[in-house]
């Protein structure tokens, strides 16, 4: 499983970090250092760097002596993440109405069309890598690239709950309308239009947190 040529802890790191952001692990699952020396054939200290530095990211709890933990869903978190994304891509599509629009709009598009491809409950991590896709392709179209990064590490908690929504009757199918709608706004040079469509888009999830709560109440705290 492992690439004997990479640092093994960042590796291991990564795994679990994709595991807690796609809810394999959900909130409150312990994460035995025993099991996962097991599980990735290593000695102790890669496996306390990879959660030492989860614990940094904010997605697990660590109590020492007793348990690492899977930490529960931070909506206030998430809601600051919110902003944070809805601050820079709204000045990203409305700079992009006025900079190629129609270059834009035409890679978004090959995007949008492959998105459409994984719209199945089968396919939700395809769907979701293709969802991150389009969004990064808005700050690389914009020229902010370099805050990407710092936008998927504020992100974490944000991705959870989006995560817990997408499986929800329609979601899928909203997204797929909303980029669409980004899509037609920037293409047609409209920055009102487009900014419109990118803030309903970014409300989606966190306008519902009250229904995931009520549906998955262990996962998540205010």
């Amino acid at each position: 499983m492992l690439d004997r040529s990479r640092q093994v802890a960042l590796q291991i790191y990564e795994i679990l970090h994709r595991r807690i952001l796609t809810v394999e692990l959900v909130p409150g699952t312990v994460l035995s250092r025993a099991s996962l020396q097991l599980e990735f054939g290593v000695s102790q200290t890669p496996v306390r760097d990879a959660l030492m530095r989860l614990q940094e990211d904010g997605v697990v709890d660590v109590y020492p002596q007793y348990a690492t933990v899977v930490s529960k869903i931070d909506i206030r978190h998430a809601q600051q993440a919110q902003f944070l994304r809805l601050s820079l891509e709204l000045e990203a599509v409305t700079r992009l109405t006025k900079d190629s629009p129609a270059a834009t709009a035409a890679e978004l598009t090959d995007i949008l069309e492959k998105q459409k491809t994984f719209a199945s409950p089968e396919t939700y991590d395809s769907f979701d890598a293709a969802d991150r896709e389009f969004h990064r392709k808005l700050y690389e179209r914009a020229d902010i690239l370099d805050l990407w990064t710092n936008v998927r590490r504020q992100s974490v908690h944000l991705d959870r709950l989006r995560r817990l929504n997408l499986p929800m009757p329609g979601k899928m199918q909203t997204v797929l309308r909303d980029h669409q709608s980004i899509i037609d706004g920037i293409h047609s040079e409209n920055p009102a239009e487009a900014a419109a469509a990118l803030r309903k888009h970014l409300s989606g999830t966190l306008s519902i947190t009250g229904l995931i709560s009520e549906k998955f109440p262990e996962y998540v705290r205010q």
